[in-house]
């Protein structure tokens, strides 16, 4: 038996229980990642939302509809993927999550996670993903490129959030996952040709 099972579960339980900033207060269910813990891909958003925060699984409401319509039609299954969030634990009004929730659960639970996961790339949805796990602001500069820093190599794009707002990046994120599905799928090469 593969022991990132026993240690992802044992992480989902910490993630659970933890009460390490204030959002435990507001939250319904805190939201571990989930998915294929043998996938070369995690994708890591900013937070979960209220259909999150219902069901205590990331990615359920309408941006995750949109992801996995996207992974869907770039040739991905959802249950050969990981996704996780930065914080695990909806922040009220679905407000953008403070520096210290960011940094809490990000030491916490999801630095732990991706070391426990070693997937060939991170997949980063969107602008507070980039500028929690790389420092790096102004998502525009980095959509579409991978960024590495070892030992992880980052895929950068929007939220899928962001195309229901804005319709006109729905094109480029489609776009986008079909070029890391692509990136994935010829890894040896590609991956290196990106570097």
């Amino acid at each position: 038996m593969d022991n990132r099972v026993d240690t992802l579960e044992s992480i989902s339980k910490q993630v659970v229980n933890c009460l390490l900033c204030d959002l435990a207060k507001s939250r319904i269910n805190a939201v571990p990642g989930n998915g294929d813990i043998k996938s070369k891909v995690v994708f890591v958003g900013e937070a979960p939302g209220k259909n999150e925060d219902e069901t205590g699984v990331p990615f359920v409401g309408s941006a995750g509809k949109i992801l996995e319509k996207a992974l869907r039609e770039a040739g991905f299954d959802r249950k050969e993927v990981y996704i996780t969030n930065v914080v695990k634990c909806r922040p009220p009004n679905n407000r953008i999550p403070n520096e210290f929730e960011i940094e809490t659960c990000t030491s916490a639970h999801l630095k732990v996670e991706l070391q426990v996961l070693s997937p060939k790339i991170v997949c980063i949805l969107g602008a507070t993903a980039l500028k929690s796990l790389l420092g790096l602001g102004h998502m525009t500069l980095y959509r579409g490129k991978i960024i590495t820093r070892p030992p992880y190599r980052y895929f950068v794009t929007y939220h899928p959030a962001a195309t229901i707002y804005n319709n006109k990046l729905k094109e480029t994120f489609d776009s986008d996952i079909k070029r890391l599905y692509s990136l994935i799928k010829g890894e040896n090469k590609t991956l290196n040709d990106f570097a």
